[in-house]
């Protein structure tokens, strides 16, 4: 038997040489250290499989042993939990605009999401009008705290009514803008009126503002107004946010009587409407939107750019009177300030070029397109998953499935089979009434990849 005490004395000696070497250098090689040590073979082998064994060197049959890349000292991982009891419940949760906002994978096609696609995209205009923009004077200079005067003037043209630049705040996107509203407007702890189902980013807003979201149902023509005037009276709440054209997930579009009626409801309760007008653009019949119809100041009209234009273009306006104006204006400067002037200047660039014009009528054809192709190809494979309507444009379609349909493992197994959907259940924020899906037909690259995407979901979980 070999001498374990020989053995670690080569293992000491070849510890003390490695300490001299750089990661990736040659040892000396066993007959090296065999002549020099007067030790055999097998001690030899033995000590450099100890060093081995510890991450000191790694050995190569046929060309030698060699020092082993330097590992960090491990540490023991901080211990945070401390901070549970600083932060309280006020639990943000992030997970289904993560869901939605994340790409999908190579060879997945992508039946959720909610902007465009690189192809339909105006990148090369809007870099052209970006060029253009920064030869403004004073571009890179502080904005009116407002916002760009020529773009809210803009922005209140587009709204309608007789709404005007004075009415109009720039802010970062329809996000932030739903997060100002909501904490402008309802004290925390309080409850807000929201339709059911709506979009997720809004009850993760309404919840990180500390308020509580009571489900006001929708029908294929929007928002009730007799359950809506219900849920005022037994909530006392005094904001409803809605969105009264396309709304997601469902597509529905509130009738012009409607609009009225929520108004009025609204008024008789004191109560603020935030008007969600994310797609106005996505369609060439929009009606008229919620604030050009009220004359009490009852409305706070959100109006973004983004989902027309580019995920990058963080811009949006905010359209509302009297002390609510006051109180969203001032919440924006002690929050953010401002949104960069560049940026503002580059939208309104874009908005006043010919660009603007072609994109709008290249977008609506080509969601009147997609809409048409993906309901056909939910006839063909998937008939017993109903769409709620098909909507006047927009990208979504919301489909009522089987009520034995199981929509977690339904999700989980399309995205196996290389298909993502967004599952029903994070649209409703109390319990949903059945399983639901929505699926996107913009943000596929075609048609045919549409198509593709209908036929993999359809083989996740055929019918029973």
């Amino acid at each position: 038997m070999e001498n374990d005490s020989s053995i670690a004395q080569i293992a000491a000696m070849l510890r003390d040489e490695i300490t001299r070497l750089r990661p990736g250098d040659r040892l000396p090689s066993s007959r090296e250290i065999m002549r020099r040590h007067a030790v055999s073979p097998v001690t030899v082998s033995r000590a450099l499989g100890q060093l081995a064994a510890e991450g000191k060197v790694i050995t190569k049959p046929g060309s030698g042993a060699f020092v082993a890349p330097r590992r960090e000292p491990v540490r023991d991982a901080a211990d945070l939990s401390w901070q549970t009891v600083a932060l309280g419940d006020r639990v943000v949760d992030d997970d289904p605009m993560t869901a939605l906002l994340a790409r999908a994978p190579e060879g997945v096609v992508p039946l959720t999401g909610g902007y465009l696609p690189p192809g339909l995209r105006p990148d090369k205009q809007l870099a052209a009008a970006a060029t253009r923009a920064m030869r403004r004077p004073g571009v890179w200079g502080m904005p009116p705290l407002n916002g760009v005067d020529e773009l809210r003037r803009w922005f209140a043209s587009q709204a309608g009514g007789d709404v005007t630049a004075a009415d109009a705040l720039i802010v970062s996107g329809g996000q932030a803008a739903l997060s100002h509203a909501f904490r402008a407007l309802a004290a925390p702890g309080t409850q807000v009126l929201v339709e059911t189902p709506t979009y997720p980013g809004a009850l993760a807003a309404a919840k990180a503002a500390g308020l509580r979201a009571t489900a006001v149902p929708v029908d294929r023509d929007g928002v009730r107004p007799d359950l809506l005037a219900e849920a005022f009276a037994v909530t006392g709440a005094r904001v409803f946010l809605c969105q009264p054209t396309l709304q997601n997930p469902t597509g529905a579009t509130l009738t012009l009587e409607r609009r009225r009626q929520v108004l009025e409801v609204a008024r008789a309760a004191g109560a603020f409407v935030i008007e969600d007008d994310y797609a106005r653009w996505l369609t060439r019949q929009a009606p008229p939107s919620l604030v050009s119809m009220d004359t009490h100041g009852t409305v706070v009209h959100i109006h973004s750019l983004t989902k027309i234009l580019s995920p990058s273009m963080r811009l949006a306006a905010m359209v509302a009177r009297g002390p609510a104006a006051h109180r969203l204006r001032a919440g924006q400067l002690v929050e953010s300030f401002f949104p960069a002037r560049p940026l503002q200047e580059a939208a309104l660039e874009f908005v006043g070029s010919p660009a603007w014009r072609r994109h709008l009528a290249s977008v609506h054809a080509e969601i009147a397109t997609r809409r048409d192709a993906l309901a056909a190809a939910l006839a063909a494979w998937m008939p017993w998953a109903e769409p709620y309507v098909l909507p006047i444009g927009g990208m979504h379609l919301w489909l009522r499935l089987p009520a034995q349909t199981d929509e977690r493992a339904l999700v989980e197994a399309a995205k196996r089979d290389g298909v993502l959907v967004s599952a029903g259940r994070m649209y409703f924020p109390a319990e949903p009434p059945g399983p639901h899906l929505r699926v996107t037909h913009i943000a596929a690259a075609n048609v045919a990849e549409l198509a593709e995407g209908v036929r993999r979901l359809a083989g996740a979980l055929p019918p029973a």
